[in-house]
């Protein structure tokens, strides 16, 4: 049930392909192997009201968060947040170049209850 979501200030849609990094995103979890695939999900939020630093309006963000059910060790978070970060500093590394940006990665543990339906997994099974 791993969760990638991505909030970037909207002053970056023309120095940053968004489904880009989100396909890097997504395939970095893929890729760490904690995670099963029909499980992950990975989107985006723009932000179009937002005030970075001194308020100058071409600082940018770019806010990744992952959210990832209990019970994995320590060092699974641990490689996860690291290859999430290493996807999204070369996914965006021309806009890191040309923007005064903030990129950061919080990672959560699901702790709380949940409650979902989920007919990927029948789908799955079938093909």
């Amino acid at each position: 049930m791993p969760h990638i979501i991505v909030e970037y200030s909207s002053n970056l849609d023309n120095a940053m392909d968004v489904q880009g990094l989100l396909n890097a995103l997504h395939q970095a979890m893929i890729d760490s192997g904690h995670a099963p695939l029909e499980g992950i999900r990975t989107r985006a939020v723009r932000r179009e009201h937002y005030c970075v630093a001194d308020r100058n309006p071409e600082n940018a963000f770019v806010h990744i968060i992952v959210r990832m059910r209990e019970g994995r060790p320590k060092e699974a978070y641990q490689k996860v947040g690291e290859m999430i970060m290493a996807a999204a500093e070369k996914s965006l590394e021309q806009a890191l170049k040309t923007h005064p940006m903030q990129l950061a990665l919080e990672m959560h543990e699901i702790t709380q209850l949940t409650f979902r339906r989920d007919t990927l997994r029948k789908k799955e099974k079938a093909a």
